[in-house]
């Protein structure tokens, strides 16, 4: 009699073309390979130095996102890149993708947008396949019982040519979330709790499957969120076990889907009894909207709470550079930008949840706020249901799909000095610029900050709306 299976080893054991030993790494195959302007250039150089071509061209897609502009065109259809570096990275990609018969998502395509935003809409992210990329929030993807990890430059010509990579067995690790979130606690508070919980490295080394009744809750977008940030604990992918709300998706994204693939597709989950290398369980109700404090996600508080006392010397430093005082709530600090977008929280919900706080208000004076939708059918969903125009009447500016602000790759950045309220996933010195303060939120939060011009939440708008 078989053993119990976990989601993870259902999925990897099926994808091993050589297991590991104690001298060499196993060898796996890759099921899908996505690409972007910023990773790829070392890998398709590889391959012409060799020349080797792409072993399986349909098994890539490509799009542009890190380095493109969120500004217009102007009359003449340039666009206005951050720099000339950004610019050469699109030219590489499109040159690399004609040569090599790979799929590219160009700027007059109308499904362009941030690579880890399209996969899911375009239905090319299935239950049970392995996808990589050349960045490591592609731990989305595991949302639909994928296998998803980032991998590096070299990595990248590797699957270029081989459609494989060498990797060792990770640990797996379920986290089960009992209970249920609570009225606006979101996907990226349930996110930034966790990590909190169990710190930047909590996941190191392993698989991570999100399970229990809060998850099962969570819609298919509100997943992706909460998949994209396990990296932000280390984990090396984070998975979610198919389940109705997973098929829903699906029919709508997958063109042909026969009821063969969806009993296929329902197979990966956990079997009872599956065992696991760590197991952690968090209560639901405990959740509250967060922000962080510090230079690492896992330095959060809920909006209210105080500051905590540095504990080492990391934590002092990042105290340090963000202007954040131990004992002291960080809900005052004033807000020079905020940021709706990333692949983290770019999607449609995210932006519906930014609308419904910013409808009917203006943005606080001196702050610059800037929504950038995760790809051109979120913008056009967006705008016919007229989310545009609340985010404009507001007085925040409607932009063009990409990665925008979350890296700073484009020219979309934070001052030295200013602190920005970013939906996206990283809070690191620099991230958004030299010497930018950055502070982690989810869309409700951020455009809360956005209306008060300095941290806050949404119960204070609706104080202010009582009072008045």
């Amino acid at each position: 009699m078989a053993l119990p299976q976990s989601l993870f080893e259902k999925v990897w054991n099926a994808h091993v073309v050589q297991p590991e030993n104690d001298d060499f790494p196993g060898i796996l195959y890759v099921d899908l390979h996505l690409l972007h302007e910023v990773t790829s250039p070392q890998g398709f150089t590889e391959l012409a130095q060799r020349g080797i071509r792409v072993r399986r061209p349909d098994r890539h897609l490509a799009t542009m996102d890190h380095s493109t502009p969120t500004t217009q065109p102007d009359s003449g259809g340039e666009r206005k890149f951050g720099s000339e570096d950004a610019r050469k990275q699109v030219d590489i990609l499109r040159k690399n993708c004609a040569e090599q018969g790979i799929r590219l998502l160009d700027f007059d395509n109308d499904s362009r947008g941030i690579v880890h935003v399209i996969g899911p809409e375009l239905g090319v992210t299935q239950p049970g396949m392995t996808i990589c990329c050349g960045d490591s929030h592609t731990t989305t993807h595991g949302a639909f019982g994928a296998l998803a990890f980032g991998i590096g430059s070299s990595q990248v010509g590797y699957v270029l040519a081989t459609q494989c990579l060498l990797m060792r067995r990770p640990k797996s690790m379920r986290i089960t979330v009992t209970g249920r979130l609570r009225e606006g606690v979101g996907a990226k508070d349930l996110a930034l709790h966790i990590i909190k919980e169990i710190g930047v490295s909590g996941a190191t080394g392993h698989v991570v499957e999100y399970a229990g009744s809060a998850i099962e809750a969570l819609d298919m977008e509100q997943r992706m969120t909460l998949c994209n940030m396990t990296i932000e604990a280390g984990g090396r992918s984070g998975m979610i076990g198919v389940d109705a709300t997973t098929i829903a998706y699906l029919r709508e994204s997958v063109s042909d889907v026969t009821a063969e693939q969806i009993d296929v597709w329902k197979q990966y989950v956990s079997d009872p009894g599956a065992r696991f290398d760590h197991q952690v369980s968090i209560d639901a109700a405990r959740v509250r909207p967060m922000i962080t404090w510090g230079t690492t996600p896992a330095m959060g508080v809920a909006v209210r709470q105080p500051v905590p006392e540095a504990r080492t010397p990391l934590e002092r430093r990042a105290q340090d550079y963000m202007r954040s005082t131990p004992g002291q709530g960080f809900y005052d600090a004033a807000v020079s930008k905020v940021f709706i977008g990333s692949c983290t929280n770019g999607r449609l919900s995210d932006l519906q949840a930014a609308a419904d706080v910013l409808r009917g208000r203006q943005i606080h004076d001196g702050v610059t706020m800037l929504v950038v939708p995760g790809s051109e059918r979120v913008k056009r969903q967006a705008e016919e249901a007229g989310l545009d125009r609340i985010f404009i009447d507001a007085g925040a500016q409607w932009r063009e799909p990409g990665c925008s602000m979350c890296i700073a790759m484009n020219g979309d950045r934070v001052a030295p000095g200013e602190l920005a309220v970013s939906t996206s996933n990283r809070n690191f010195e620099g991230r958004q610029g030299s010497g930018a303060r950055t502070v982690l939120a989810g869309p409700a939060v951020a455009a809360a900050c956005a209306v008060l011009g300095r941290i806050g939440d949404l119960s204070e708008l609706q104080n202010q709306h009582e009072v008045a």
